[in-house]
């Protein structure tokens, strides 16, 4: 039987490559801060990227729809040669690293192959040759090479380092035989002055020597390491986290310092206390934080573990953080110290979706999954239900109070926004629109309110009887998702799932600015008071800080 492709697998493959799609290796000038050249040849994932000692060549691992290595010319910004990965019997690679001497040698590993690759530049050419391992299997998850070549190290997921010698293509040893790295070995840096750094996926950072691997010195960090580099000889080093935290650690008394840190979940909510644009707060998944805002300093960090905060205000007296939680709960805290100040138990069925705070300290006002609107009485010592308003028929997604409290706005999910008196403890007026509602603001004259959700429109409401007045194309692609007003009521900022921050003229219902940063959708975005910043969080766990673009 001939090895004839079917017309249908033709088409099917063609379909495929189209779905895929080719992505683009971007080469970036580091002082300039410039794009220098878009490379293009891989088809959907990029797995690793390493330069040659002499930044001559690049070479770039294809993921496994692709499963090609490609060595590039930086020079020529072009393709020299590439060639499938790993062989047919054994799983994809998934690290590359260069040898630290020669141009024209790297190394490539991933679930059961380990190859050392030598570039034959006359004839456009790269020969792989397999190292053996023996009996052992393994799946490699980091690679570090020695200064001289003399050797490289293999991380694996089992928790053990493997030690190869690139010029035999033999395994030296491997370790350690007993209390192997929980978690995987996820990163592997070799010192000059011999001996290595290991970063275990449980976040343990260990200093260690071949042939044992036992830790010299060690210390927990806080995620798994995903990354060590190396400042000088290695005197100083820095170590990246999976949970965004990126720490300094000096090697002879091997202690950390967190130098930078970030969400690494969806950001949920940002608030401003009110009156100051020092300080804000966000929170994301478990974590509340309170942010310096012109150092972008965590201050404080509040974590309750195994929940998800939906939503944060601060009490207009700056005394308390009140927080809305998936468990049902509303949780406040103590924005100095961190300190649980109380809880409110079974506040909501499916959890607590949004939540506002009355400038009187005396009230909050809560949302929940299933729909109610919840009004609290704060005291001194307790926390007493006033009345459940129960009108909507779908989660809670965003609360507005009046400036003299006597009334707030709850938008909702259900495609209907709700004036609530909240002296009579009634309903005033309800908006209907065919979307789900994610943002609601006053005007600060409190006669209009203006909303926006997934039909990407913003509507402009009367709230006396609840009439549209206008509506404008907010978006041409994605819901809006956060929306505010500066004090004087002149301008607004959306932001939504089109990446974008938008500035608009409030009366001539036009887009004045337009920033572009966001890799995720924004999820929510706040003006600072006195109208100095802007700032947007987004699901990928950004905190963007943009410069407003009006003088007040």
């Amino acid at each position: 039987m001939d090895n004839k492709i079917s017309p249908e697998a033709q088409v099917a493959e063609l379909e495929l490559d189209a779905v895929i799609g080719f992505n683009d290796i971007i080469l970036w000038d580091y002082k300039k801060r410039e794009l220098l050249a878009r490379l293009s040849l891989h088809k959907g994932k990029i797995e690793a990227l390493a330069f040659s000692p002499n930044d001559l060549y690049l070479v770039s691992l294809g993921g496994p729809d692709d499963g090609s290595v490609v060595v590039w010319s930086i020079a020529k910004r072009d393709a020299i040669c590439g060639s499938p990965a790993a062989g047919l019997n054994v799983g994809n690679a998934t690290n590359v690293i260069f040898s630290r001497c020669r141009d024209e040698m790297f190394v490539t590993a991933g679930n059961g192959t380990i190859r050392v690759w030598e570039l034959d530049l006359p004839n456009r050419k790269i020969w792989p040759t397999e190292c053996q391992t023996g009996q052992m299997k393994r799946i490699v998850m980091s690679i570090g090479m020695a200064d001289d070549d003399s050797f490289f190290y293999l991380g694996t997921t089992t928790g053990d380092i493997l030690k190869m010698n690139p010029r035999t293509k033999l395994l030296t040893d491997a370790g350690p035989a007993k209390d192997k790295f929980s978690l995987g070995v996820s990163a592997i840096r070799c010192l000059k002055m011999g001996g290595l750094l290991v970063g275990s996926g449980a976040g343990l950072l260990v200093f260690c020597k071949s042939p044992s691997y036992k830790p010299i010195k060690k210390i927990q960090l806080q995620g798994g390491v995903t990354s060590i580099t190396l400042r000088g000889e290695g005197h100083q080093f820095f170590v990246g986290t999976e949970e965004s935290h990126i720490y300094r650690v000096s090697f002879t008394d091997f202690k950390e310092t967190l130098i930078v840190t970030c969400h690494f979940e969806a950001v949920e909510d940002i608030v401003f206390p009110f009156g100051t644009a020092e300080l804000f707060a966000t929170c994301a998944k478990k974590d509340i934080r309170v942010w310096h805002t012109s150092s972008n300093r965590e201050l404080l960090r509040i974590t309750v573990p195994n929940m998800t905060c939906h939503g944060i205000d601060f009490m207009r007296d700056g005394k308390s953080i009140i927080s809305a939680w998936n468990d049902g709960k509303i949780r406040a805290f103590a924005p100095e110290t961190g300190r649980l100040m109380y809880v409110i138990n079974n506040a909501h069925r499916i959890g607590v979706t949004a939540i506002a705070t009355t400038s009187d300290c005396k009230r909050v006002i809560s949302g929940g999954g299933e729909g109610e609107v919840r009004v609290w009485q704060i005291g001194c010592q307790t926390q007493k239900l006033e009345e459940a308003l129960k009108e909507h028929k779908s989660s809670v997604s965003c609360i507005r109070v009046k400036r003299n409290n006597e009334e707030c706005v709850t938008a909702s999910t259900d495609g209907t926004c709700i004036i609530w008196d909240l002296v009579r403890l009634r309903r005033n007026q309800m908006i209907l629109a065919n979307t789900l509602f994610q943002c609601v603001c006053y005007h600060p004259e409190e006669f209009q309110i203006i909303t926006s959700g997934t039909d990407r429109k913003i509507a402009y409401w009367e709230v006396f009887d609840g009439t549209v007045i206008r509506e404008l194309e907010g978006s041409l692609s994605g819901a809006i998702n956060g929306m505010d007003i500066t004090q004087e009521g002149v301008h607004f900022v959306t932001g939504g799932n089109d990446h974008l921050v938008k500035v608009w003229d409030y009366n001539e219902g036009e887009v004045t600015h337009v920033g572009v940063g966001h890799s995720g959708n924004i999820t929510r975005i706040r003006i600072s008071p006195g109208n100095q910043y802007i700032v947007s969080v987004s699901a990928d766990g950004a905190i963007l800080r943009w410069k407003y673009p009006y003088t007040s």
